[in-house]
């Protein structure tokens, strides 16, 4: 673990948060999960690893730094990631395909 970077649970396959359900090149954000605080690469790595449902972040969390740049460790607000497709920090391009499951982390 990077120190001052968040750990991120699951089964990570590498260091820049892909896990063995998304990992191609731009998979390398992880979701800090807002019913416990942890990072996880993905909605099935919380599934499988947490001992509790998932829960989304309400709307009115969007200031929340709730997102990891696998990349550079950056950390994203809520609302700074849903309106981006690349890191504001390193231009590390994310994968489009997340914003079609977003509703599993977020609350409209």
């Amino acid at each position: 673990m990077n120190p001052g970077r968040p750990n991120v649970l699951g089964p990570v396959v590498d260091g820049q948060t892909r896990c063995f359900h998304y990992r191609t090149p731009l998979d390398v954000i992880a979701i800090k999960f807002a019913c416990c605080r942890q990072f996880y690469p993905c909605h099935l790595c919380h599934e499988e690893a947490a001992d509790h449902v998932a829960a989304q972040w309400p709307v009115d969390s969007r200031d929340e730094p709730a997102v990891l740049c696998g990349v550079c460790g950056h950390l994203l607000a809520i609302a700074e990631y849903l309106d981006i497709d690349s890191c504001p920090s390193c231009a590390a391009a994310f994968n489009p395909g997340c914003k079609l499951h977003t509703e599993l982390y977020f609350q409209d």
